[in-house]
């Protein structure tokens, strides 16, 4: 899953970064990892995973993940369904996720999951001005912004 997660952020920015699993060891080292859950298919094994990560009494899903083969087929929906039951029955106070702005699909998902309250922003001044283009991306406060 962290292959598919690392192909993915690769596909969309343009990059060639393998860490052969190492990042996927790392985080399980994490001493604020709550929780991490995976998607079994009977046919072919694990589809999708989501992570839980404590933030003071608010969780952070990070990351959630589904295979390429089985989207749109309502995998990611359940996960982030079972992780958001999981943050109630520990009492968190809210989620947060962060999808790369890029990611429309992603967004819109998860909107529909319920994040529909903006948080935070980050925002990022390109100094080496990466060979991928930057696409308008949306106005926040009558401000443009590339994503």
């Amino acid at each position: 899953m962290w292959t598919e997660l690392t192909r993915q952020h690769n596909e969309m920015y343009g990059e060639h970064r393998d860490d052969g699993g190492a990042g996927f060891e790392e985080y399980l080292t994490r001493l604020d990892l709550s929780g991490l859950w995976v998607a079994d298919h009977a046919d072919d094994g694990v589809i999708g995973m989501v992570g839980l990560i404590m933030r003071g009494r608010a969780g952070e899903v990070d990351p959630v993940v589904v295979t390429i083969t089985h989207r749109h087929k309502g995998v990611g929906r359940k996960l982030l369904q079972h992780v958001a039951a999981e943050a109630k029955r520990r009492n968190m106070s809210a989620l947060t996720i962060s999808p790369e702005s890029r990611n429309i699909e992603a967004i819109r998902s998860l909107h529909a999951a319920g994040y529909d309250v903006v948080s935070s922003i980050e925002l990022t001044m390109d100094l080496e001005r990466h060979t991928h283009p930057w696409h308008h991306g949306l106005e926040l406060h009558e401000l443009p912004f590339r994503s």
